[in-house]
């Protein structure tokens, strides 16, 4: 059996990332956690643009939605993260027009590299277009993109690109049918 002194890792963050996300975690823990959504929604969006977010004026962000780091986080006209979103964006994390993250979903944008004894944070942006629903409780990995129209069913695992207006499901996520839109 191998063994390997992992005694030599060193944590690929930096100092200053660290104390920026200790400052962010802080701020909204008192700052946004106790507010309801119904109240206050335009200052959780001021908070998360103070730490660098890019979100637009009718995002909505639910104030139990966990958010790593702010400044790599990307929302489009009302784009939603839903209630206990894990929005762990080592990497730019970006949410299109209209597009959902239902409760309980956990995006990741970061592992490590399983071929490097010591184990390396690796990172990729995670893309979710226009018109996206991403369905409770549902995990979509680092590198993904997820296109226009999409729908990821509950509990889905996402780790390769959903093609636009598919419907997806399961774990692995696979194809389930093409979405349509019928005329009201």
């Amino acid at each position: 059996m191998t063994k390997i002194d992992l005694s030599k890792y060193q944590n690929q963050l930096s100092r200053k990332n660290q104390i920026a996300r200790f400052i962010w975690n802080l701020v909204w823990a008192i700052f946004a956690r106790p507010l309801p959504r119904s109240i206050g929604n335009s200052w959780k969006l001021y908070l998360l643009r103070i730490f660098g977010a890019q979100v637009h004026s009718t995002s909505v962000v639910y104030s139990t939605a966990r958010i790593y780091m702010p400044w790599n986080l990307e929302m489009a006209e009302y784009a939603c993260l839903s209630p206990e979103v894990d929005c762990y964006n080592v990497a730019k994390i970006s949410i299109g027009a209209h597009s959902t993250v239902s409760q309980k979903s956990y995006l990741c944008a970061a592992s490590h590299d399983i071929s490097d004894p010591k184990h390396p944070l690796i990172t990729a942006p995670i893309v979710i277009e226009d018109q996206v629903w991403i369905g409770a409780s549902t995990f979509i990995g680092m590198g993904v993109v997820v296109g226009q129209g999409a729908v990821v069913g509950a509990t889905a695992s996402v780790y390769k690109n959903v093609e636009p207006w598919t419907v997806v499901g399961g774990n692995p996520a696979k194809f389930i049918k093409n979405r349509i839109l019928e005329n009201e």
